[in-house]
């Protein structure tokens, strides 16, 4: 064996190697042990000899030799004798003495090595307090002696501790288990728990008068007899003392109580086939199974949900995977044990609920005999609480787990091809009419679309913004075209012109109309109205918005074939009016595209899905209940994953399959500096928070709306003083972010690329441009909410032309969605929205498909001010979105969760960063 990289006078004193040798002899064992290993004992005696030993005590990769064995066992007594101690620190106690019986034992084990053929028991006291020394520093540091101890050895937890066992005894029928406790008396020289029996234990301790092993023995018995009743007698009949053969039914009170007893903080050891859940248990199999062609009817009202039957179900009774015969049921039935031994194995039962699901799975199937609809088979086959409130409480035990769902095997080849569009058959696919060349992971995305479409299902469309959601959209409408049944369209008011440009340009044979003021005159709204007009009767697209909808009732009145919402987060708030318009559409499919399906809460997703597929996540009441269970359960949202997989298609710039489309997007934060005459006036609205939030006292809605206006101030303050005081001037030297603005405008007018500027103030969008414009030399562009919807798509034009004005300032929420405006290769983020959905979609005006240069994004912060200190809350909800999963609310909800010092704390002004 190599030798230990460090000299060590405990065991070669004479040849001046290391620990592992004498001589040029090898000792016997340690041939195999890793060098790793070696290294890094090695590593700790080059600490200190205490470091070294306490290496030592942890359990070893492989045999030792003996001199590493001896010293092994010595560190491992140590640490037994430490563990009894009442206490153990540097203050006023080095460590336990040396009992004069282990000492003598210790002498007398210790190896005949070349110079210490005679050991004088003064040397081991000397290691014993290098010892005592070593684990004091350590403990000294704040390391609790447990935590210390079960770092060296995870086999410490369990000394000191009352262990109770369970195991199996397959020579007695009548009694096939056998009880034992015992108590965890040390490690031995493997570094294995040495366990007594508890009787043992007991009188030892009696004997020695040791009061704190009889402490730790007793206490936690005391306190699981308190706990469980079922302990109680065992202690108070003192057969917890001894071993005892039990019956099936008396095994299982006992595992049933092995929850609480841990509690109580006794260690429990069970069968591998007993789980924390309990044990392997019959269930009830459910197999949801898609009906053969010429079975299924098809949907006669609007939507899958509300239609015909499409799933077909069938019953067993299986273990695991396995179904059960006939006979093997009905003996289950008879039996009245809590265990039964079946196939070879122990299975936990409860008869009476196996018989309440089977006979509630029994009624089901009889009373839906011609199957059941297509959207709650697929909640049964979510699992956790969705399938317990799409199946009611009538029974309990379906709650308890004696039910199991599985999908039949054309059931899940149809969701996996949902789930992952590539898993669909690449059959001859064509788009009749499409003048555009679809990228791989589009066309997969139409197919999705069009698989969903005949199954008359609802799909979210939630590609991330710049992928060309408006182009699969499009070759979706063209395959569709063959039904010659109307598309309602309903977009923002902003995106008329992108989406007419975009038909006009990908689908010329596909007819369109705009139901909107701006060019729906009188004749053509009574043709509307009346069902007369020629789009209605050809099969064509008519395009509305979100506020038209609720003013022309023949779009909600009409038989639509789809209906599409672009920018579908409109209706995230179930509750506006808008949303409830929405929610009349009568369609037989359903889409809705959006970059964020998930913008602060799991209510948007519930919203977006009750338009889509209504009744897929119940009602509104019961989802809210649902996700509450979800959040305490094992699996978390898993269910909820599983559920709406199929209807949510999203994929990221970052994929695999589309990252080669796009060049790189970086995104950098840009420090900014306050002026003195920016941070005077924080400074006073920090004050004025002070004082309202003092005066609102515990009314959460005032304190609510306090901060909401309060936040509003300080980022005015932030931009510039005369957002906040509205004098008009705009002066640059008033404001760190028009300094640093001027920085970054000045290196993109010198390489002549162009740059987009948003912010969420309407005010700022002039004196932006005007600022702009000295820098760039040339006037740019600007668009807010008062911009004409007809002149928006010449400023797009405007700005996408090679001589087009070099930046365009444009307002958040009136141009943060359906822009195209990859001509810029900057983007300035000038006041931050604090929703990183949102300030992704504005950015991905410009990084989408059709950007040919990388995109820097420029996101303004001022430095020591609650900017700085909010965006790292931006990081975290940046996390939950992308998992299309949060309960998060907005930046107010969140704040309004801090105490008043707290959200003080968070506001305040550093003055070192002020210019």
């Amino acid at each position: 064996m190599p030798a230990l990289p460090v000299t060590c006078p405990l065991l070669a004193p004479k040849s001046g190697g290391g620990l592992c040798w004498h001589g040029d002899s090898p000792e016997p064992g340690g041939e195999h042990l890793p060098g790793a290993w070696l290294s890094r004992l090695g590593s700790a005696f080059a600490r200190s000899t205490g470091e070294g030993l306490l290496e030592l005590s942890r359990p070893a990769p492989g045999a030792l030799p003996v001199s590493l064995a001896f010293w092994a066992r010595f560190a491992r007594e140590f640490l037994n004798q430490v563990r009894r101690l009442p206490d153990f620190s540097t203050a006023g106690r080095e460590g336990p003495e040396l009992p004069p019986g282990v000492l003598g034992s210790l002498s007398a084990a210790f190896p005949p090595l070349p110079g210490y053929e005679v050991v004088a028991e003064v040397f081991l006291a000397r290691q014993w307090g290098e010892l005592s020394a070593a684990l004091g520093g350590r403990v000294a540091l704040g390391q609790p002696l447990a935590e210390t101890l079960a770092e060296l050895n995870p086999a410490w937890r369990l000394v000191g501790r009352v262990t109770l066992h369970l195991a199996e005894n397959r020579r007695s029928p009548e009694f096939p288990f056998v009880f034992l406790a015992t108590y965890g008396h040390g490690l031995d020289a493997r570094g294995h728990v040495r366990h007594l029996p508890l009787a043992r234990a007991l009188k030892d301790f009696a004997a020695q008068k040791d009061e704190a092993g009889l402490k730790s023995l007793l206490e936690p018995l005391r306190e699981g007899a308190r706990r469980s009743p079922w302990l109680g007698g065992l202690v108070e009949s003192k057969q917890v003392f001894q071993p005892l053969p039990w019956t099936p039914t008396e095994a299982w009170n006992f595992l049933r109580e092995s929850p609480v007893l841990t509690e109580a903080g006794l260690v429990v050891k069970v069968p591998d086939w007993w789980s924390k859940k309990g044990g392997k248990r019959p269930k009830v199999l459910v197999t949801v199974e898609a009906k053969k062609e010429g079975e299924a009817e098809k949907p006669a009202a609007a939507n899958a949900s509300s239609g015909g039957s499409y799933l077909k179900f069938n019953l067993d009774v299986a273990l695991g995977d396995t179904p059960l015969t006939p006979e093997e049921i009905e003996k289950l039935l008879a039996c009245e044990a809590p265990l039964v031994s079946l196939k070879g194995q122990w299975i936990e039962l409860d008869r009476n609920k196996l018989r309440q699901a089977l006979d509630h799975w029994r009624r089901a199937a009889a009373a839906s005999a011609n199957g059941v609809p297509f959207l709650t088979g697929l909640r049964w086959l979510a699992g956790g609480p969705l399938a317990v409130e799409a199946i009611g409480s009538e029974t309990a035990a379906t709650e308890e787990g004696w039910v199991d769902f599985a999908s039949g095997p054309a059931l899940e080849a149809m969701l996996a091809s949902l789930r992952d569009p590539a898993n669909l058959l690449a059959e001859d696919f064509t788009i009749p009419g499409l003048q555009a060349t679809l990228r791989p992971y589009q066309r997969d995305g139409v197919r999705w679309l069009h698989q969903l479409g005949k199954l008359g299902l609802g799909a979210c469309l939630a590609d991330d913004m710049g992928l060309g959601k408006t182009l699969q959209i499009i070759a979706f409408l063209l395959l569709r075209a063959e039904t010659k049944r109307p598309t309602l369209l309903v977009v923002p008011a902003s995106l008329l012109g992108n989406w007419t440009r975009e038909l006009n340009r990908f689908a010329p044979s596909l007819p369109w109309f705009i139901a909107h003021p701006s060019a729906l005159d009188g004749p053509a709204r009574r043709r509307l109205q009346d069902g007369s007009h020629p789009a209605l009767k050809t099969g064509g697209i008519i395009l509305t918005t979100y506020t038209m909808l609720g003013r022309l009732p023949a779009l909600l009145e009409n038989e639509w074939d789809t209906a599409i919402l672009d920018e579908a987060q409109a209706i995230k708030n179930a509750g506006t009016g808008q949303a409830r318009v929405v929610r009349q559409i009568r369609a037989r499919v359903r889409v809705a595209m959006t970059g964020t399906p998930v913008e602060n809460r799991l209510t948007d997703l519930w919203s977006l899905f009750d338009f889509l597929n209504p009744g897929l996540l119940g009602s509104a009441s019961a989802f809210q209940a649902v996700c509450a269970a979800m959040a305490e359960s094992d699996e978390g949202f898993a269910p909820l994953r599983r559920l709406i997989k199929p209807f949510l298609l999203r994929r990221l710039k970052t994929d695999p399959g589309v990252a080669p489309d796009l060049p790189p997007k970086t995104e950098v934060n840009a420090y900014c500096h306050l002026t003195k005459r920016q941070a005077a006036l924080y400074q006073r609205a920090l004050r004025d928070l002070k004082r309202e939030l003092a005066e609102a006292g515990e009314d959460k809605t005032k304190r609510g709306g306090v901060i909401l206006g309060s936040l509003l101030r300080f980022k005015q303050i932030c931009d510039h003083p005369s957002l906040f005081n509205g004098d008009a001037v705009y002066a640059q030297a008033d404001s760190g972010k028009f300094s640093r603005l001027r920085e970054i405008a000045e290196g993109v007018a010198d390489r002549r690329e162009k740059m987009l500027v948003f912010s969420q103030f309407r005010e700022m969008t002039d004196p932006l441009a005007e600022f702009l414009a000295e820098v760039f030399g040339v006037a740019g562009l600007i668009l807010h909410g008062g911009t004409p919807v007809e002149h928006r798509p010449r400023l797009v034009e405007r700005f996408q032309s090679d001589e087009g004005p070099p930046f365009f300032v444009i307002s958040l929420k009136a141009g943060g969605t359906g822009l195209n405006l990859t001509a810029a290769s900057h983007v300035v983020h000038f006041d931050r929205w604090w929703n990183p959905a949102v300030e992704d979609q504005a950015t991905d005006r410009a990084f989408r498909i059709g950007q040919k240069r990388a995109v820097l994004v420029h996101k303004f912060v001022c430095e020591g001010t609650m900017e700085e200190r909010i965006d790292s809350l931006i990081a975290g909800k940046r996390e939950l979105a992308a998992d299309v999963l949060s309960n998060e609310g907005s930046a107010v909800q969140m704040l309004n969760g801090l105490g008043d010092e707290e959200l003080l704390d968070l506001m305040r002004l550093e003055e070192k960063d002020v210019e």
